[in-house]
């Protein structure tokens, strides 16, 4: 309710206090004698020269009240409540002036006595102290025999309170939400300032109401959310404690640490990116403020980037980053300037891979070194995928980690399907480099060939596990711009594209425990393209997602699908540092954007179920190609594989190579598919020869014979789906095994032993 002309309140009757008028008379009797005894000092004292204890108290008493009046200064209300303090101030500071100017004025002039006494006079007439308490005497009702209930109503309405809490308890009892209750024991907390306590008291065997902030706001005609209504520790429903702190809250948020308030205003509240999280620690430099966060207890970390972005009214994400455990800790960063925007050249020292598998990829915002493994002991080989538009640095990633492979004496199997066009700088400087679409699938159908045979092997002595030396090289193999055969509209066969994603699959099941991992690149692709992307889920737990900037969000939802921690939303890498409402405000102008250095390297990096981001070491480009990674890359000999491996490698990617090319060309039909078959089996059987060898293993070959006829050499060894059929003919179209199988069945030489299931009429 609104306060009424004739109500008291502390902001308008400025302090004043209605005590009995005896109780006045009295303090100023007390104030009076108190100057004629100060008169009787000051006049004395200053004249006698050894007395110089009540001198240097004279001075402490003129230095003390300023900088009493400084320290009210800061704390007090309006120019009111510092005149009253200089009321208060001025016999001390008369006083003592008066003193100190008697002292230090030699010898005994009529004045020096004279001084003091009109200053004792003075004081005596006007009472400062008394007048700067602002009391205001009682009046004494002319009937104070009158029973209360014979008082008209409109008297008793329109009569003042007494005090500030009888002001404020006749506020809560005219109030129509406060029922039966009463507000007692109203105390301020200061007497220049609107903030008490209160206890709210109800008719025994009731509660006391639960009022709304808005509610209790209204009733005292005080901001809203300044006053509260609690329950008293120890004590039921029918006593609350009521605060109202409509500034004593402002001045102590004012003395809050200013970064837990903006963890508590911008980033846990409701929609604000760290929404219910709490703040454990922090720490602060000349560029990064860094946030310690935690989950309630039984609760997931749950921290969104973008959000988080926005609620700090910043416009650029990558000045923002998030780290988490994935379960309930994480780190907010906050930026001030982009700290990625210039990173330093590799060394060897970067790129040499340590005992745990990993190298130095680049550096994280915060300073430290960001590290990814090229091979996980405790895991064996890995899977990794790197993903990136153009101009994303995916192809500068990926030569960095190809120069630590050969630093670090692991053999290179590399492929790029863009013609070698996107990673030049390898080709001579790794063991083997397939550049084109066919080239590709060979080299990967190689790489196969080549787990076949140390599965072979490692069967025959007994070996579980693959040791680095022991005694095969760690194998990594590398598939650029895999989205131009694997992608959904890449220009390749469909039976091409099924072949390829089988022998994607195929890598990924033997590969970890025979020291072969597989790293796929692609400037967009879905993980259900790579094959089985429940494995790639799976791998990429010890292996590496890296995620640059993509040309769509649907991109870049496929790649770290199923792979991403959970509670964590990470924002895109941005063409640019320093994009925001630069491009909004060109946009809305009609003018040009302007653009800040481009962003090529920096990456979400998802490692081990952790998140965090990272930006490539710096290469410098001359000529078209990068000299420093050339340097790096030959600092070290080409690790190459045994020589029965190699034997194994070039001979399967030869034959695969021919297969591949037939197959692009013819792969639409099932004679081209044929003709693919044949043609590889010829490159084999040529190729052997020419090194003396009669290969007897027909089954890793194509088949010259018609699909029907291999079927039926399938069937042989029994009965079986025709899901595993097409197993065993990876080189074929499911499609075309589906229709000879149909076609096989209606003349009857296979019979239908349940669904999906044949076998060999009899």
């Amino acid at each position: 309710m609104a306060v009424t002309d004739t109500t008291p309140h502390p902001a308008v009757t400025d302090g004043l206090r209605l005590i009995p008028a005896h109780s006045i008379r009295r303090r100023v009797r007390l104030e009076r004698l108190t100057y004629g005894a100060a008169t009787l000092g000051i006049t004395l004292a200053p004249q006698q020269a050894d007395l110089w204890p009540v001198h240097l108290g004279a001075a402490g008493i003129a230095a003390g009240t300023f900088y009493w009046l400084y320290a009210r200064w800061e704390t007090v209300h309006g120019w009111t409540g510092f005149l009253k303090a200089c009321q208060k101030a001025v016999p001390a500071l008369t006083g003592a002036a008066v003193y100190l100017t008697d002292r230090l004025t030699p010898g005994a002039a009529w004045w020096e006595y004279a001084l003091p006494v009109a200053w004792g006079a003075t004081m005596a007439a006007t009472t400062p102290l008394t007048s700067a308490a602002g009391l205001i005497p009682e009046q004494t009702p002319d009937t104070p025999n009158t029973p209360a209930l014979e008082t008209a109503p409109a008297a008793i309405e329109q009569a003042p309170p007494a005090t500030y809490g009888e002001y404020r308890a006749r506020q809560w009892a005219n109030a129509r939400t406060t029922g039966n209750t009463l507000l007692t024991s109203v105390t301020q907390y200061q007497d220049y300032a609107p903030d008490f306590w209160g206890i709210v008291t109800a008719l025994e065997g009731e509660a006391v109401p639960d009022l709304n902030p808005t509610t209790l706001a209204g009733i005292f005609d005080l901001p809203v959310g300044t006053i509260t209504l609690n329950l008293i520790d120890g004590q039921g429903p029918g006593r609350k404690l009521l605060q109202a702190r409509p500034t004593l809250d402002d001045a102590q948020q004012a003395l809050q640490d200013p970064i837990p308030r903006l963890f508590n205003d911008r980033l846990a509240r409701p929609g604000g990116g760290a929404t219910g999280m709490h703040l454990a620690a922090y720490r602060t430099d000349s560029n990064r403020i860094a946030l310690r966060v935690t989950a309630p207890d039984g609760q997931m970390i749950q921290l969104n980037q973008k959000q988080i972005t926005r609620s700090l009214g910043y416009t650029d994400p990558s000045l923002v980053t998030v780290e988490t455990d994935g379960m309930g800790d994480g780190v907010i960063s906050i930026y001030k300037t982009h700290p990625l925007l210039n990173v330093r050249e590799a060394t060897i020292e970067d790129l040499t891979m340590q005992p745990d598998g990993t190298i130095a990829l680049g550096q994280q915002p915060d300073g430290r070194i960001g590290r990814i493994p090229l091979y996980d002991p405790q895991m064996g080989a890995i899977t990794d995928l790197f993903v990136g538009a153009p101009g994303a640095g995916k192809s500068v990633t990926l030569l960095h980690v190809i120069a630590a492979e050969r630093i670090s004496g692991i053999v290179s199997i590399v492929a790029d399907a863009q013609d070698g066009m996107s990673l030049p700088e390898v080709d001579g400087r790794v063991y083997h480099f397939g550049k084109g679409i066919a080239a590709t699938a060979a080299t990967i159908a190689a790489a196969v060939d080549l787990g076949k045979y140390r599965e072979k092997i490692s069967s025959e002595n007994g070996w579980g596990s693959f040791d680095i030396g022991n005694p095969w090289r760690l194998v990594n193999i590398t598939a650029d711009e895999l989205n131009r055969i694997l992608s959904a509209d890449a220009v390749v066969p469909r039976p091409y594209r099924k072949w390829v994603t089988g022998l994607v699959g195929d890598s990924q099941s033997t590969g970890r425990k025979l020291g072969e991992g597989i790293r796929f690149a692609a400037q967009s692709i879905h993980l259900a393209d790579l094959g089985d992307k429940d494995r790639i889920r799976a791998n990429a737990k010890n292996g590496t997602v890296w995620l640059g900037r993509t040309n769509s969000s649907t991109t870049q939802h496929m790649a770290r699908d199923g792979v991403l921690p959970p509670g964590v939303e990470l924002a895109p890498i941005p063409r640019y540092f320093g994009t925001g409402d630069n491009a909004i405000d060109a946009a809305f102008e009609g003018k040009e954007a302007k653009h800040g250095p481009i962003t090529a390297g920096m990456a979400n990096i998802i490692n081990g179920g952790s998140l965090y981001t990272n930006r490539t070491w710096y290469a410098r480009k001359e000529n078209k190609t990068y000299p420093g990674l050339i340097a790096l890359m030959e600092s070290a000999p080409i690790p190459g594989l045994t020589h029965e491996e190699d034997l194994v490698f070039q001979t399967a990617y030869a034959k695969w190579l021919a297969f591949a090319e037939a197959l692009l060309i013819g792969g639409d039909t099932e004679e081209g598919i044929e003709q693919a078959g044949a043609a590889a089996q010829t490159v084999a059987e040529d190729r052997l020869a020419a090194l003396g060898i009669h290969d007897d293993d027909e089954d890793d070959q194509p088949s010259s014979g018609s699909i029907k006829d291999r079927i039926l050499d399938v069937l042989t060894d029994g009965p079986m789906a025709l899901k595993d059929v097409r197993r065993k003919m990876l080189d074929v179209a499911p499609g075309s095994v589906n229709n000879a199988m149909a076609e096989l069945h209606n003349a009857g030489h296979v019979t239908a032993v349940s669904r999906g299931t044949y076998q060999l009429t009899d």
